[in-house]
């Protein structure tokens, strides 16, 4: 058994003092506020549970700061994003989502949802493991001390307008098994435990169902709306938004998480309501590619459970992403406080949208825990009740995942991960 004790923290039944943790094999044994640290392990700070990052594609994080100089949309970004994929094997995949995962345990990220597109060789010929690029994905979350719920993601369709879905082109092609029922059998035999519908623009409707069925009672997570073009799209092919699409072919439901929601109508929010599904945030990510803000409050209003990603990683830092929804709120309704800080760390700690436990620091869970220090530059006379609206990442020390220590003193257990992120990134951007 280990003691950790901590003179804040935030536990299910709000703020404590002296709180003293118990941890053995991986769970948490007690929490006893009020108790003398005793030979317990001093933690600074604050602290809270491990945070869950909703919505990840790590190779992502090779395009920060490379895509900023010529303006344009998501859907010129789109083509930068295509060059790095195209570059990526299971060796240069499994470095880079190593320092890209440990980059998220440095922000606190104990879980980590993988919308995982990236299947095949180029020109989408398999590898001789159908699974390689997984099992990469698979090795680097265990080296950098997160848990993966690996999502295997449906891409069967190269885009969608009135005519109906094109095929794959380019780079797209690694993305694709060709047919559900093939993309079926590999994704439900391989170490992915849980799947994803890529989009309505790249599976065709009569794949919906197939997705849907493969779930299982798994996570299933789709994007949604994400763009204007999108519902546009998806109305002149189907006459029904994207939403309406997914909830008449059965994919929406209690184990389904759409992906930033951004562009809905208010029958798209009451269906989501009405189906139990929950919604991951991409702040960071909608502001970055100009996507727009989601409607955060009237969804939590509609009774759907929201969730935060850091999505493409043009930023790591969870408690960003939770004050980013606050703050988007606040520009869209000009009104402060559309989010309790109590209810912005329930979406920063959503486990359930990625299977996991969203029980906290409670006795039985899983012993995930973020110390954030309360005596930095951003931090010095914050409330830790309202940490969140004044830490960064930078601003975390100490991060147990199911009671292993990731992150201690600010560094993260691997080592110098700029160095590793410098290693992964730099060949993939060679002679471009």
């Amino acid at each position: 058994m280990t003691g950790w004790w901590s003179a804040h923290a935030l536990l299910p039944s709000g703020p404590a003092r002296d709180v003293l943790f118990e941890v053995a094999d991986g769970r948490f044994t007690a929490v006893r506020p009020g108790s003398p640290a005793g030979a317990a392990q001093r933690l600074p700070g604050v602290a809270l549970p491990g945070f869950a990052n909703g919505h990840s594609h790590a190779f992502h994080r090779a395009l920060r700061g490379r895509t900023h100089d010529g303006g344009g949309t998501f859907w010129t970004w789109r083509e930068r994003m295509y060059a790095v994929a195209g570059r990526l094997d299971p060796d240069s995949y499994r470095a880079l989502a190593t320092a890209a995962y440990a980059e998220m345990a440095l922000a606190g990220v104990s879980a980590v949802a993988e919308f995982h597109y990236l299947h095949h060789g180029p020109g989408g010929r398999p590898y001789d493991d159908p699974h390689a690029m997984s099992h990469a994905l698979v090795d680097a979350a265990a080296a950098a001390g997160v848990r993966l719920t690996l999502l295997d993601t449906c891409y069967l369709a190269g885009g969608l307008d009135a005519g109906g879905h094109r095929p794959l082109a380019g780079v797209q092609r690694r993305f694709g098994d060709g047919d559900p029922q093939v993309w079926a059998e590999r994704a439900t035999s391989g170490p992915a435990n849980g799947v994803a519908v890529h989009s309505v623009r790249a599976v065709p409707r009569a794949a919906l169902a197939v997705v849907a069925e493969a779930a299982a009672g798994r996570p299933l997570h789709v994007h949604l709306s994400e763009q204007p073009a999108e519902n546009a799209a998806c109305l002149a092919a189907h006459g029904r938004t994207p939403t309406a699409l997914l909830d008449a072919e059965g994919v929406l439901g209690p184990n389904t998480t759409a992906v930033h929601a951004t562009h809905l109508t208010g029958e798209d929010i009451t269906t989501l309501g009405r189906t139990g599904t929950a919604v991951c945030l991409c702040p960071t990510t909608e502001r970055d590619l100009a996507d727009g803000i989601g409607p955060a409050v009237e969804l939590a209003g509609a009774g759907v459970a929201l969730a935060l990603g850091s999505d493409q990683h043009a930023v790591v830092d969870l408690i960003e992403e939770a004050r980013a929804m606050e703050m988007h709120a606040r520009l869209a309704s000009g009104e402060r406080g559309r989010f309790a800080p109590a209810e912005l760390l329930t979406a920063l700690t959503r486990h359930s949208a990625i299977g996991g436990s969203d029980a906290g620091l409670a006795v039985g869970a899983p012993a995930d825990l973020v110390a954030v220090r309360t005596d930095t530059a951003r931090t010095a006379g914050t409330d830790p009740a309202q940490i969140l609206l004044a830490a960064s990442a930078s601003d975390v020390d100490t991060v147990l995942a199911r009671g292993e220590v990731v992150v201690r003193d600010g560094r993260h257990r691997l080592g110098d991960i700029g160095a590793l992120l410098r290693a992964a990134i730099t060949p993939l951007w060679e002679d471009r």
